[in-house]
């Protein structure tokens, strides 16, 4: 009975007609109050795993996810269904937050998206206490373990939150855990400490079978970038290490005639969304991007992800890589890689750890920066401006940074990285003059009208605002909102505070004697030798030639998987004369499985409509037909 109302749920606000993978069982089992975990593959589906049973139950279904842009990104899509859901992140003010929560509480959301931060706040847990909660639901739920590439100090707060209301159960989905992430995520989320983890586990296979690996040696790799988005058609993703080579790496394919544009977490928010929509739009070709793009970016058609530096473990790269194809269709996921990459793999070991003598430096020079006397400064907050504090004590970006997040593991202060301060409005001309206001454009009037409807107290204090609310509200483009606002700012009509990212540290102890800090092993030599250990299985990866691409990443997952992919660089490089490692060989292959996406049988003569030289159509159709991939009778061709 229960299989069936999940089932019109999903036919009702998202237009399916089943399920697909591992959905149902997750859903049955969360939905029958069960600790449950589910391991889903990029692009397996997972937001419908809490979604459906979220509006099946009664009560508030809280779902922790460290990602506010995806946050804001979801509870639109969900507001768009019909579907009432709301999100608690940093910007917001105390009074926006206390009707959220309220409104939860009276039963009025049925979906609320949370920051792991936000768990901890004294107001949020007061709240809690009088929610009716239907489940909660843990994203990205390897960032709640020690052993995970991307653990997160705030994810223990969840543990807490489960004794506020012990009886309700909790879901845990990841798209990237080894066998022991796997096993301390249940160890951290079970409901008491004195009984084993009782979780259902469900797992998918996590083989893309349409996703061809391929790690290439590339001594020049902006020569090999551009020979490759030549060689192969569509929508592409090049993810890049740094700000710096996103904007070089874009330049160069532009000066070569490919569209391209790029995306860091540096960028003003405005900018992030216009570029993000100019590329999902296919009005650029390529995104070029560091890690900080792609969490919740629904865009299935992705033909091509390149890598061209090195990530620091195979759980980013395969997440990364993972974003390409998300159709089905054939797609690429390609590593650039030389001698260089191993050596600078090599030296994030040292720049990620540095010495403990050095962390216990930078503890004692923040002291000096803010001026925090021995003993004092406990619960203070500050805006941390690295570059100030490197030019005054003489350090570097990179080994500040790790320094201050080991600091933050150790429990001496709270590191919170370009934390989000939303935009904040103020008009500075009186009602009564706005009303008299002449030769505004008609968005400058569409902005106003926005602003007064929607927010109270502009004309005496500022406040904050959401501009992509705004930009929903006036159907403008937000990098239109934002053009219009620093226009309206510069008339003097209003002043405009714009979005900004600020680095913050709170001292969560008095300050102590640099001597007397303590960096025991759990937080310095275990987390060093397992960050060590998946650098050294990414070089692993990069440079064996001799097994099989995914059954590599298959195994480094717990997956053992007896056959080869048949499409990497390493099975390809294995057939006889190697012909089919040639990038305009694999482009045959491509164009000739295209033709059978109608789901018929061929003539060979459709072959001749293919714009490609005869001798690689021949190659490619001989090896298709060898490998078993088509079949051929009376004339006709047969996709198997």
């Amino acid at each position: 009975m229960k299989s069936e109302k999940y089932r019109e749920i999903l036919r009702q606000y998202w237009g399916y007609d089943d399920f697909r993978g591992i959905q149902r069982e997750i859903i049955e089992s969360i939905g029958s109050g069960h600790d449950t975990l589910g391991l889903m593959p990029t692009g397996g589906g997972k937001s419908i795993t809490f979604q459906v049973p979220a509006l099946a139950q009664e009560g508030t279904c809280i779902v922790i996810t460290p990602l506010i842009a995806l946050m804001k990104d979801q509870v639109d899509h969900l507001l768009r269904r019909g579907i009432r859901a709301a999100a608690i992140y940093s910007g917001l003010t105390r009074e926006e937050i206390v009707i959220t929560l309220e409104n939860c509480i009276f039963g009025d959301i049925k979906i609320l998206y949370v920051s792991p931060e936000r768990l901890s706040s004294e107001l949020f847990q007061t709240k809690l206490r009088h929610m009716r909660v239907s489940f909660i639901t843990v994203d990205e739920a390897h960032c709640i373990s020690q052993w995970g590439y991307d653990f997160r100090p705030s994810y223990l707060e969840i543990a807490k939150i489960r004794k506020i209301v012990p009886h309700t159960p909790v879901l845990a989905l990841t798209a990237t855990a080894t066998p022991a992430v796997v096993q301390d995520i249940q160890d951290k989320l079970k409901a008491s400490q004195a009984r084993e983890a009782n979780f259902q586990v469900f797992k998918m296979s996590f083989e893309r079978k349409n996703l061809a690996y391929v790690v290439r040696q590339a001594a020049d790799k902006r020569e090999q970038l551009i020979h490759i988005l030549r060689s192969l058609q569509g929508s592409a993703i090049i993810y890049a290490r740094s700000r710096r080579r996103t904007k070089e790496f874009a330049d160069l394919l532009n000066e070569a005639g490919i569209p391209a544009t790029f995306y860091h977490a540096g960028l003003d928010g405005a900018v992030k969304d216009e570029r993000q929509q100019t590329w999902q739009q296919d009005k650029v070709r390529v995104m070029v991007a560091t890690n900080a793009f792609g969490m919740g970016i629904d865009k299935p058609d992705v033909r091509l992800v390149i890598h061209i530096d090195c990530p620091d473990s195979i759980e980013a790269y395969f997440q990364e890589a993972g974003r390409a194809g998300r159709d089905g269709r054939k797609s690429y996921a390609v590593l650039l890689y030389n001698n260089s990459d191993q050596r600078k793999l090599e030296k994030r070991i040292a720049d990620t750890f540095p010495e403990k003598d050095y962390i216990r430096q930078v503890y004692e020079h923040l002291a000096y920066f803010y001026q925090i006397g021995v003993g004092s400064g406990y619960n203070h907050t500050f805006e941390f401006n690295i570059d100030k504090f490197c030019h005054a004590f003489h350090h570097f970006p990179i080994q500040v940074d790790a320094a201050l997040k080991i600091l933050n593991r150790a429990g001496y202060i709270e590191y919170t990285e370009e934390q989000d301060n939303q935009a904040r409005v103020m008009f500075i001309l009186s009602r009564n003059d706005l009303y008299r206001l002449e030769n505004t454009s008609p968005n400058e009037e569409k902005i106003i009208t926005a602003l007064l409807r929607n927010y109270g107290g502009l004309f005496t204090d500022y406040n904050y605002i959401d501009e992509g609310f705004i930009a929903s509200q006036t159907a403008l483009q937000p990098h239109q909102v934002y053009m219009t606002l620093k226009s309206l700012s510069e008339r003097h009509i209003l002043h405009f505070i714009p979005q900004k990212k600020t680095p913050y540290i709170r001292y969560t102890q008095r300050r102590e004697d640099m001597e007397h800090i303590q960096l025991p092993p759990a937080i310095y030599e275990e987390r060093k030798e397992q960050f060590r250990q998946r650098i050294h299985a990414m070089i692993a990866y990069a440079t064996n030639d001799q097994v099989c691409r995914s059954r590599q990443l298959l195994l480094y997952f717990g997956e053992e998987n007896d056959h080869d992919c048949r499409q990497c660089d390493v099975c390809l490089s294995h057939r006889p004369g190697g012909m089919v490692s040639e990038p305009r060989f694999n482009t045959a292959i491509e164009k000739i499985l295209t033709l059978f996406d109608d789901g018929h049988p061929h003539p060979m003569t459709d072959l001749r409509d293919i714009q490609l030289p005869t001798d690689e159509l021949d190659a490619a159709l001989e090896y298709l037909l060898k490998e078993e991939n088509l079949r051929q009778e009376d004339g006709l061709l047969y996709k198997l």
